[in-house]
């Protein structure tokens, strides 16, 4: 069976060996994996060698919040370690946005390489609209997201991270063309956590997302390689 890249896996352990395993059990089912900050401030770039040496694709998350010239210098030297994906908080800022934009695709072109494509992550798929509004956000959920992901997207960046439950408003407002990663799936049946604002992978998939990060319901499964299966399979039904 091959691999659908829409399925993102999210490698949220905390050794090399424990990837070295997830990545056996799921073989070709899955080509693209998530890289967050417990695995990478684990394991630095070693787990991004190996990932690369088993040709899978790479989603850095690493959700760069900073002053733009921080983050612009800090994305470019992350750019050259040849992930595909790689955040940035899009509440840094249209300034931060742009001048990470800018960093990132000159570093590329200087040097010959692919740029990864930079997602801006709007609202926590663990926040919900109480918790926005104890930090000061007048706005819904959704009305937040969108304009976070407008602004994004005019500031050059080539995606954004939102829950499945705005991914249809963003790709109408955004168009085709923008990706939408949404981390906050669950398929039908498996326990929530921490996720508030969740969808299954069908309902994400038919709303617009382009890639969902699953991480829990793969990881923590008795048979890996089944759960990734039938999650396939629920993508598949939505399209």
């Amino acid at each position: 069976m091959q691999e659908d890249s829409r399925l993102i896996a999210a490698l949220d352990v905390d050794t090399l060996a424990e990837v070295k395993a997830v990545t056996a059990e799921l073989g070709e089912l899955v080509q693209y994996y998530k890289v967050g900050m417990q695995l990478y401030y684990s394991q630095g770039n070693d787990v991004l060698t190996y990932l690369k040496q088993q040709h899978k694709n790479i989603f850095l998350d690493l959700k760069l919040h900073d002053i733009p010239n921080t983050v612009a210098k800090s994305a470019a030297v992350l750019a050259r370690l040849g992930v595909t994906l790689l955040t940035l908080h899009a509440l840094g800022g249209p300034s931060m946005l742009k001048a990470t934009c800018q960093s990132v695709r000159e570093t590329a072109s200087e040097l010959g390489i692919i740029p990864p494509k930079l997602l801006a992550v709007t609202i926590l798929t663990s926040m919900n609209q109480q918790e926005l509004a104890r930090i000061g956000c007048d706005l819904s959920v959704e009305q937040e997201v969108l304009k976070l992901a407008s602004m994004a997207q005019e500031a050059g960046v080539d995606g954004i991270v939102a829950s499945p439950q705005e991914a249809g408003a963003i790709r109408k407002l955004c168009g085709p063309d923008f990706l939408i990663v949404t981390p906050g799936i669950r398929p039908a049946g498996a326990a929530l956590n921490d996720q508030k604002r969740i969808a299954t992978p069908a309902q994400a998939i038919a709303a617009g997302a382009s890639h969902l990060v699953i991480g829990r319901p793969i990881l923590a499964a008795a048979d890996r390689r089944l759960a990734a299966q039938q999650i396939r399979e629920e993508m598949r039904n939505g399209k």
